[in-house]
């Protein structure tokens, strides 16, 4: 008899980006004619760039031949993309990452996801509170959890690592035992960036504990202030102890287009696995259930780690960070307490009048038709407060702001 994996039974109600797009679309069910200004989900408006789209099309008309046309690449990346990502570390971080280190994926979500299913069911998975909800629901899917505990709001199994703004939303090191040390940094959804002294602590706590830490860097273009490390291997020791999980969806447009990477050092180890074992096996879990990410996108990723791709996506980044600085300062204009912004896509904001999460969501909804995120979707820690999204045109953005102002 044919039997579901009961894990995925233990997922508590629907993913949140999908339940928000739902309870927008009901709304305008009851509300027909009025538009509502999405400042919700972290998709990228804007076009793609010159660059990238002329090599997308150059490959494009490449596979249109006969004679040039080209099917399966190496299910780690192309070669030529994975020698640009190894210049691109060294050269904007000062990192040396030899190039088969990096595994080019259909996306940083994708490899999130992905990642734990190469490690011990026993694994205890540390995760911040608030957090990018993939980390939580791909650990409980693949069950390194216990079941949801309602009393508690938590899942058994999960090492729960607060933020809040008496520690900056920087979680520290945990004090119990934990396998996989989930990290995101500039961070979805709070848009904190972690020092290098910070960095370091986890990278201290997972040699000690023989843990391994899950770094997603995707927003990583973002950071402005200086001193900032970009990469989790800018911490001496990291590689012996830290994945990183890359993308190309939020500097050069690729939401729709796909591309992302892993890093995953031959010098990494874990308790049970000597150098190059952890290496080996995300090898074998890629090559097993991965055929690659599209040549089209490569090409495009290509492009956008060549030099004038990084000008324009560097500008592209530019544009929602101003988009960002306007909600910013429009939302503390507004009175309201606001974190991130600056060297984040996202604004972290705390609801006004001790409403929840999703009393706010439903009250920018009805009276300033504009949506967000509500904070109680990335985790127990997110409760009474809404992320604000940059992506969006600068004209919905700057009426979006407006209209908030007005109502509330």
């Amino acid at each position: 008899m044919a039997r579901v994996n009961e894990d995925f039974l233990n997922l508590q109600s629907g993913y949140l980006f999908p339940e928000v797009a739902r309870r927008i679309r009901a709304w305008q069910e009851k509300n027909p004619g009025v538009n509502v200004m999405k400042l919700s989900i972290g998709n990228t408006t804007e076009a793609i760039t010159p660059v990238i789209a002329k090599a997308m099309h150059r490959k494009i008309e490449l596979l249109s031949d006969r004679a040039t046309y080209t099917g399966y690449g190496d299910e780690q990346g192309d070669t030529a993309l994975r020698n640009a990502l190894s210049e691109h570390y060294k050269r904007e971080y000062g990192v040396n990452l030899s190039p088969l280190a990096f595994f080019v994926s259909d996306g940083a979500k994708s490899d999130a996801a992905n990642i734990q299913s190469i490690f011990s069911r026993d694994s205890i998975p540390a995760i911040q509170d608030p957090a990018y909800p993939v980390y939580v629901d791909s650990n409980v899917a693949g069950g390194h959890t216990g079941k949801y505990d309602s009393s508690k709001d938590a899942y058994n199994g999960i090492v729960y690592m607060p933020s809040d703004a008496s520690n900056g939303f920087i979680a520290e090191p945990p004090k119990e035992h934990a396998d996989l040390i989930y990290l995101c940094f500039p961070n979805n959804p709070t848009g904190a960036v972690a020092t290098k002294e910070q960095l370091k602590s986890f990278v201290d706590y997972a040699h000690r504990e023989k843990a391994i830490i899950i770094f997603d860097s995707a927003y990583s273009d973002y950071i402005e202030t200086k001193g900032i490390p970009h990469s989790i291997y800018e911490i001496e020791g990291a590689e012996d102890v830290a994945i990183e999980i890359g993308s190309f969806s939020k500097n050069a447009g690729f939401t729709g287009v796909r591309l992302g990477w892993t890093i995953v050092p031959e010098s990494l180890h874990s308790d049970n696995a000597p150098e190059g074992t952890i290496h080996r096996l995300w090898n074998r879990r890629q090559c097993t259930f991965f055929n690659g990410a599209s040549n089209i996108s490569q090409a495009g990723g290509l492009a956008a780690l060549s030099e004038d791709g990084r000008k324009e996506c560097i500008s592209l980044v530019g544009y929602y960070k101003e988009n960002a600085k306007i909600i910013l300062e429009g939302m503390k204009a507004a009175g309201l307490e606001c974190y991130g912004g600056v060297d984040s896509p996202y604004i972290w904001t705390a609801c006004p009048d001790g409403m929840s999460s999703w009393d706010f969501f439903d009250f920018l909804l009805d009276k300033a038709h504009v949506a967000v995120t509500p904070g109680s979707g990335f985790g127990k820690a997110g409760e009474g407060f809404v992320r604000i999204s940059a992506y969006g045109h600068r004209e919905d953005v700057e009426r979006a702001v407006a209209s908030i102002r007005e109502n509330l």
